[in-house]
């Protein structure tokens, strides 16, 4: 009941006092359990306005900038959304609540491994992990999964990678933080019938996207 009620508060006063208004995304937060997701000498923090350490350098997001990256992304229940950088898990549940399939890829394999066994321990069957460069988003030769209707990635890259542009389902919708390592620019691109439109969403600050089309470490 208290995890509720600072669930409820969180939405509240985090969420839709600034701008947060798409019930799936304030459904999803109110049943996801965030405190489930951080450490447990931390747990008493979940529900913070903050960033929080999930251990080997890497953060679960602010929860509004979460909110703000979903509801972006219109996402649909049909949706079928590529995850970069699965972290905790706590996205990747929020992005389960809502779309039909969510394919989620983390270069660290120890945060991996924990977040299939916290997301399988709650319940979540339409998810699917891949241990790997996320740069490279979901490259698999024997299947034909390489488009996705929406592309999250929850860490900065120095530019726009390539090859998640390509995965993108005609009228899809990529939001990625780009920039130099202290600060970025969140961005959209959509994918048209004349090609990508880009659009600039505002400042945020997150840990580096590392990969081949990422950072070099």
């Amino acid at each position: 009941m208290r995890h509720r009620s600072s669930r409820e508060n969180m939405m509240k006063h985090q969420l839709i006092a600034r701008g947060i208004a798409d019930e799936n995304v304030l459904k999803a937060f109110l049943k996801v359990p965030r405190h489930e997701f951080v450490p447990k000498e931390i747990r008493h923090l979940a529900y913070n306005d903050s960033p929080l350490s999930i251990g080997e350098e890497q953060t679960i997001s602010q929860p509004y900038i979460v909110a703000l990256m979903m509801q972006i992304l219109e996402l649909k229940e049909s949706d079928k959304v590529l995850e970069i950088g699965t972290g905790s898990g706590y996205q990747t549940a929020l992005l389960a609540e809502i779309v039909k399939e969510v394919y989620t890829v983390e270069r660290i394999s120890s945060l991996i491994q924990r977040a299939e066994d916290l997301l399988n321990n709650l319940g979540y069957k339409n998810v699917h992990y891949k241990f790997g460069d996320g740069t490279l988003g979901w490259k698999d030769i024997n299947s034909k999964l390489n488009s996705f209707d929406k592309i999250i990635v929850t860490a900065a890259a120095p530019d726009i990678p390539v090859s998640l542009t390509s995965q993108l389902a005609m009228n899809g919708k990529l939001i990625i933080p780009t920039g130099n390592r202290a600060f970025q620019q969140l961005v959209v691109i959509t994918k048209t019938e004349d090609g990508y439109i880009h659009t600039n969403e505002g400042g945020c600050t997150f840990v580096p996207l590392i990969g081949d089309e990422g950072w070099q470490e």
